[in-house]
């Protein structure tokens, strides 16, 4: 299962041990779900975020005993209880998805990892809750890898997301290399643009490496799943810095001939 908000996790996938595949797959449809409110069709902010309030609604109804008002939450609530996933990181993601509705722009770095910290981390943390490996030292490994896959993703999603008026790119390193709005939305790579881009590539790459002992803590499949994600970052860093970070003609995602490569290096 994948899709444009979440490819660089390739949840569920069959790498996974199949009792984690059904609560996995719970977890992702909240997360797409919630991100789609967000994101598609052309919908008012406001009803964006009356569905969104829906959602809290239901985690709510979860933590009271009520019964869900959304009939598959009864399943969500039944992993959630069994599996003693934190109900904050759900909050945390409906966090993010409600920004997306109301803030557009991102002065720093520090926002921009802000946002990542309820956008993605999330994930993260609840995937490792389940796995019964939520560890400090663990969890501070998979913030930095989620955080790192959410900021590849800005990269891939420079033109998409301004076409959805947003830019996640931190305002102040844009003014430092003279990038402007208008050289965004025309597309183009002149100027500074691929010395910027390769900047954001390489601090991303050092923050996906900085988690990547992740991958050979936890055992067996699920150390092999993990290799995989991050090597699945580290394949989109490297088309976009292939391209001198020009998104806009060649927008990098990961091919069927990657996987292969990808199993490799991961073994």
């Amino acid at each position: 299962m994948t899709a444009r908000h979440y490819e660089n996790f390739p949840v569920a996938s069959l790498l996974l041990p199949s009792e984690f595949r059904h609560p996995v797959t719970l977890i992702y449809r909240f997360a797409r779900e919630a991100d789609d409110f967000a994101d598609e069709g052309d919908a008012p902010d406001a009803v964006r975020l009356a569905q969104l309030d829906a959602f809290r609604q239901e985690l709510l109804r979860l933590e009271t005993g009520t019964p869900p008002a959304i009939p598959w939450f009864e399943t969500l609530s039944e992993v959630i209880r069994k599996h003693g996933l934190p109900i904050a990181a759900f909050r945390d993601l409906l966090s993010a998805f409600s920004q997306d509705v109301t803030k557009k722009r991102y002065a720093d770095y520090g926002e921009s990892l802000d946002y990542c910290s309820r956008s993605a981390n999330p994930v993260g943390r609840l995937l490792l809750t389940l796995y019964g490996a939520a560890t400090p030292q663990n969890l501070a490994y998979s913030d930095a890898i989620c955080s790192s896959l959410q900021l590849i993703n800005f990269l891939q999603d420079v033109a998409i997301d301004y076409q959805k008026e947003r830019i996640y790119l931190p305002q102040d390193e844009m003014l430092r290399f003279g990038i402007t709005e208008r050289q965004i939305a025309a597309g183009d790579t002149g100027g500074n643009w691929q010395p910027f881009m390769a900047f954001q590539v390489e601090r991303t790459r050092a923050l996906l490496q900085s988690g990547a002992p992740l991958g050979r803590i936890l055992r067996g499949r699920l150390g092999l799943e993990m290799r995989m994600i991050i090597q699945g970052g580290t394949r989109i860093l490297d088309k976009i810095a292939a391209v001198d970070g020009d998104i806009y003609r060649h927008r990098p995602v990961l091919r069927w001939f990657d996987w292969p490569l990808m199993l490799l290096r991961s073994l």
